[in-house]
């Protein structure tokens, strides 16, 4: 991996790390799959205004541009997006960020059978297992993070681990056919095949009840939409471009620390 790549990694691990952190917040007064619809709509949002009030950049066109962000909307955001948020609600922003760790161990495993360029060495397979044994420490000592919750729940593990998987498809994805499009084109139709994805479902779930959210409610969803989605997202796609999938997951390890240093 070039070393060109580590600011990048470190600034999307604090976006990442600090929205995760922020997000815990908005769980708490919204139902979480209205806080991530309503998240995705409005990053959608803010990419509508670029296309209709900026001169230089058009509405994508391109058939397979549409056809692999929606795959990306569906697979690897709509359905991780609502298993890390919901996870929120089981376990603290510390325990699930400490989980997020294991994506670097799925995304080599799969990157050495999908990617020809990013094979396994014996440095990754240590790190794969560290990677893995340092989530299975926390899932055997049932750990939640939460002052009054004594025991974690199974459910909240199994979220964030089945969100990395689904992250993982999106990355290699992203590196085997996605190399020559717009980073910009492809995070908005990703995140908008996303919040109306997710949306319709959680209204039909859920309902739309926003009568018990405060001021410190909307602020975590205005951060997680502009600043976890909008621009995180395609930074997030950048780095996997431009310096593979190996370095894209490396950002896992940063937003732990993040996360602690913010709060849990």
């Amino acid at each position: 991996m070039h070393t060109k790549a580590l600011p990048y990694v470190g600034l999307l691990g604090l976006l990442w790390g600090t929205n995760l952190v922020i997000m815990r917040v908005g769980v708490g007064q919204f139902d979480p799959l209205l806080f991530v619809g309503i998240r995705l709509l409005l990053s959608s949002l803010a990419f509508v205004a670029v296309y209709t009030f900026s001169g230089r950049r058009l509405v994508p066109t391109d058939r397979k541009l549409w056809l692999y962000a929606t795959f990306l909307g569906v697979v690897s955001t709509a359905i991780p997006m609502s298993a890390v948020v919901s996870s929120l609600t089981f376990q603290s922003s510390g325990v699930t960020a400490l989980l997020i760790t294991t994506a670097p161990a799925y995304i080599t495993i799969a990157a050495h059978f999908f990617l020809p360029d990013e094979r396994m060495t014996s440095r990754k397979v240590l790190g794969v297992l560290l990677a893995l044994s340092g989530a299975a420490l926390i899932v055997l000592r049932g750990e939640s993070g939460l002052p009054n919750v004594a025991q974690g729940s199974p459910i909240g593990y199994g979220l964030v681990l089945a969100a990395m998987l689904f992250e993982t498809a999106g990355t290699i994805l992203i590196r085997r056919h996605m190399q020559d499009f717009s980073s910009f084109d492809v995070t908005a139709v990703r995140l908008t095949v996303a919040g109306l994805t997710v949306m319709p479902v959680a209204v039909l779930l859920r309902g739309f009840d926003l009568s018990h959210v405060t001021g410190s409610g909307w602020f975590s969803l205005v951060y997680a939409a502009f600043i976890g989605a909008f621009s995180a997202q395609i930074l997030a796609f950048n780095i996997t471009k431009r310096f593979g999938a190996t370095a894209f997951s490396l950002t896992s390890y940063v937003i732990p620390v993040v996360a602690a240093v913010v709060g849990v």
